[in-house]
């Protein structure tokens, strides 16, 4: 078979638009508004290659996003706790704001008090730490000593030498070394800790500044019919969330001062710390008050079981009166989220971020709910 031979320009037809521009102008039907002629008609959407192809872009952009969320997961960790604490905050910006004082200074008072009380916390229950720590090490050996008098123990030490091994380690040179390795890996979590602080801090200030002015850009991106509402609704959920933290800080302080009282009168020492132990641990819900309480009784009992007794019993009544008396009253006024709904949020919540999503996840939930009972309700009430 003789091969097909390529068609040659004179086989071209005259009126056929390859061959001459004029040709070319009436096929595509040009005019002045129209010089390149009618657009035609558009290609199927269901075409396989656009599908193909725009399904493929999807992938590699959902892709590209999640490596990009994964890189990024620290930054918007801080980013979230900022604006969270900024949201939180603002409540007491806007108090000095209805007594005359300029926005910007009244965000000046308010780090100022909130700097203050974490410089306190932090003279509080380091020297503490320190001192306890180096008292445990200097005392270490006879703690050693006072465990081998145990029966059981000293058979166990007398076969795998464990006690006179940890002895050794304890009271030899190397321990100097393995100190200094220690006190690096620490200066290096410090470091780490102090830079995060420092750039929450620098973003709250940002964020509590330029609050009203972030509040409208949002606001705009809004349809002008839907603003008003969008605005109310935005509105209620950041005061929720300023009143969550308002209420948080008035059931944690309930709970610091009536640890300090009650160390105070039972003799255990450093009340001051051990009661801002528990202040702080009480800001995590569901489990922060008992942490606090395992903590605080643990240091009781080391003074003596009728001591530990007496700070143990305190703890499992006030956890109910916290429980049933004081969180619901105070949370009802701001948050009014059901207790079921409050484990879930913390539950997911500390599943995803940690403590840092325990915290995040009452608000949320109260926002998420705010949303579900103005919006969609209705929405499905109408159809």
């Amino acid at each position: 078979m003789e091969p097909k031979q390529q068609p040659d320009a004179n086989d071209i037809q005259p009126d056929d638009p390859l061959l001459d521009t004029a040709v070319r102008r009436i096929a595509a039907e040009a005019s002045e508004e129209q010089p390149y002629g009618k657009p035609g008609p558009p290609t199927s959407r269901w075409s396989p290659y656009r599908m193909g192809l725009f399904g493929g872009l999807g992938v590699l952009t959902a892709y590209g996003l999640v490596q990009a969320l994964t890189v990024v997961h620290s930054v918007l960790v801080l980013l979230l706790i900022s604006g969270f604490l900024a949201v939180g905050l603002n409540p007491a910006v806007e108090y000095f704001e209805r007594r005359g004082i300029s926005r910007g200074r009244a965000v000046g008072l308010v780090l100022v008090v909130v700097l203050l009380t974490f410089t306190g916390f932090l003279f509080a229950i380091v020297p503490p730490i320190i001192e306890q720590t180096g008292q445990f090490v200097k005392e270490a050996p006879t703690y050693l000593d006072d465990l081998n008098r145990n029966a059981t123990v000293k058979d166990l030490d007398n076969r795998f030498h464990i006690i006179s091994q940890a002895k050794s380690f304890i009271e030899s040179p190397n321990l100097a070394a393995s100190a200094v390795g220690g006190v690096l890996g620490v200066g290096k979590v410090v470091f780490g800790a102090i830079f995060s602080a420092l750039t929450v801090l620098t973003l709250t200030l940002y964020f509590m500044s330029s609050l009203p002015s972030m509040k409208a850009a949002a606001y705009r991106a809004v349809p002008r019919s839907r603003r008003a509402r969008v605005g109310l609704l935005a509105d209620d959920i950041l005061e929720r969330v300023g009143g969550y933290v308002a209420g948080a800080l008035t059931i944690a302080a309930c709970a610091g001062v009536s640890s300090f009282i009650v160390l105070l009168i039972t003799g255990v020492p450093y009340p001051v710390a051990l009661a801002l132990v528990v202040m702080v641990t009480d800001l995590i819900p569901v489990i922060g008050a008992t942490l606090g309480a395992v903590v605080v009784s643990g240091v009781a009992f080391t003074q003596d079981l009728r001591t530990g007794i007496i700070v143990a019993v305190f703890y499992v009544v006030y956890q109910q009166v916290e429980n049933y008396l004081l969180y619901p009253r105070i949370m009802k006024r701001s948050v009014d989220v059901s207790p079921a709904v409050t484990i879930v949020a913390v539950l997911i919540g500390g599943s995803l971020l940690g403590i840092v999503g325990a915290l995040l996840a009452i608000p949320t939930a109260a926002a998420i709910q705010l949303i579900l009972v103005e919006v969609v309700v209705p929405r499905q009430d109408a159809h």
